[in-house]
């Protein structure tokens, strides 16, 4: 077994970490690279205290890098949530990575994963539905929180390879029996198709790295290209409808995961294509707002024209009734008191104190509210003037309204004027001006 290191210049590395779990794949690569790097090697384990042969495996490990002179780091999970065992435990796994390669300025980090493992994982991919860089399955070299990277340096090599190495060298390991156990998804692949496969032809694994290095150059091409396209229609965490709606679905899917993928920070396992056409649903329907619930408290917003990403917000409650004072801000809506105007456009209302009951309140919409719009010699409720105004569902509740004491609506700023409303070269005593202040959608 011979590894491919040259391109990573290890020689200007003064550490690098390596994920061992004392199995055999992290045994072999452990042992090959304290046999043939001159780095310092920090050997990070993670206790996952779910089988009682895991503290045995922690003392074996912890000895074996007393011996060969190399550090050791090691976390032990304490308890889980219950809900993903397999998710959760990966999780906490790269969190620990990262602690350890911030702890000791490293720029790489070595797994163990195998061309069995590729074989594995690119058809539980297909079978499970992604996009073509999840298709392509583990990468031999893939960036880490934009800072790291992660080396696979086994992807050529099957697990007899390994196996056929630990004996050569003597190298002691420990069986995980859980690895055998088909509750688990990818111990079913391993036990009853990849045996198939490597009948068929026994170097299958190479084809697998082929399709793989194969995909991964067509998505590297198709990333550049809707990186492109993206930074022009999506701004501010808003995407233009109307433009994504030109282009093809195949380059629809590749933005909503570019964009995705930026959002959870490029973590696996949590965009899946489902999400993706679920989006799609969402911009196709007849609807002019809608909304639609992601991952890790994520939320997605039609509105109009726009589709909007951000974090899921607890409800609010938007009842208010606030006396109008000299400068009032609601939300990101300002009303001021003024003492002259030039224009005449629904962000200003003039009333005269004559015709109204003193004092004047601001507050949110009301079912039921209607408005006697100036010049329109009738009433319209405010509910369809929103409507009509393409004012966001979400934004509706808490828009301020403008009432005298006797909440008679003198006023939906920016929006409509009431038959109270005087011209500017009419008598009035009161002049108001409404502006949005301008702050992030997502904060």
């Amino acid at each position: 077994m011979k590894l491919q290191l040259k391109s990573l210049n290890l020689d200007n590395e003064n550490y690098i970490v390596i994920g061992v779990s004392a199995g055999p794949d992290s045994m072999a690569l452990l042992h090959y690279l304290k046999e043939h790097i001159n780095s310092k090697i920090i050997c990070a384990h993670i206790n996952h205290n779910v089988r009682k042969e895991s503290a045995k495996e922690e003392k074996f490990l912890e000895d074996y890098c007393l011996n060969n002179n190399i550090i050791f780091e090691k976390m032990k999970i304490e308890k889980y949530s219950g809900k993903n065992f397999e998710a959760e435990a990966r999780e906490k796994r790269y969190n620990f990575y990262f602690e350890v390669l911030k702890k000791y300025h490293c720029k790489y980090l070595f797994l163990a994963h195998h061309g069995d493992d590729l074989i594995e994982t690119v058809l539980m991919k297909i079978a499970r539905g992604s996009n073509l860089e999840g298709y392509a399955g583990i990468k031999k070299l893939s960036l880490f929180k934009n800072k790291y990277y992660i080396v696979r340096p086994l992807l050529n090599y099957t697990k007899k390879d390994i196996l056929n190495y630990l004996e050569n060298n003597n190298v002691k390991y420990y069986i995980d029996k859980s690895n055998k156990d088909t509750a688990y998804t990818r111990n079913r692949y391993r036990k009853y198709i990849l045996p198939f496969l490597k009948k068929e032809d026994v170097n299958i694994h190479k084809k697998f790295l082929k399709y793989s290095e194969t995909l991964l150059e067509y998505d590297n091409y198709i990333k550049k290209e809707t990186k492109n396209i993206v930074d022009n229609i999506y701004k501010k965490n808003m995407l233009n409808i109307t433009e994504f709606n030109k282009l093809e679905k195949f380059m629809k899917k590749n933005i909503l995961y570019c964009i995705l993928n930026s959002l959870y920070n490029n973590v696996s396992n949590i965009v899946t294509e489902k999400h993706v056409n679920n989006i799609i649903k969402l911009i196709d329907s007849n609807n002019s707002n809608g909304s639609l619930n992601l991952p890790k408290k994520m939320k997605i917003l039609k509105q109009y024209d726009y589709l909007i990403f951000k974090e899921h917000e607890n409800e609010k409650n938007y009842d208010y009734k606030i006396e109008l004072k000299q400068n009032n801000t609601i939300n990101n809506h300002v009303i001021e008191i003024i003492n002259n105007a030039d224009n005449d456009g629904n962000n200003i209302c003039r009333i005269n104190s004559k015709d109204i009951k003193l004092p004047l309140y601001i507050r949110n919409k009301k079912d039921g509210d209607f408005i006697e719009v100036l010049g329109l010699n009738g009433k319209k409720k405010v509910k369809e003037i929103f409507i009509e105004k393409k004012i966001p569902t979400k934004d509706r509740n808490s828009y301020p309204i403008l009432v005298d004491s006797n909440d008679n609506i003198l006023w939906v700023p920016n929006l409509k004027k009431s038959k109270f409303n005087k011209k500017k070269e009419e008598k009035y005593d009161i002049i108001l001006k409404y502006y949005e202040r301008e702050d992030e959608i997502n904060e």
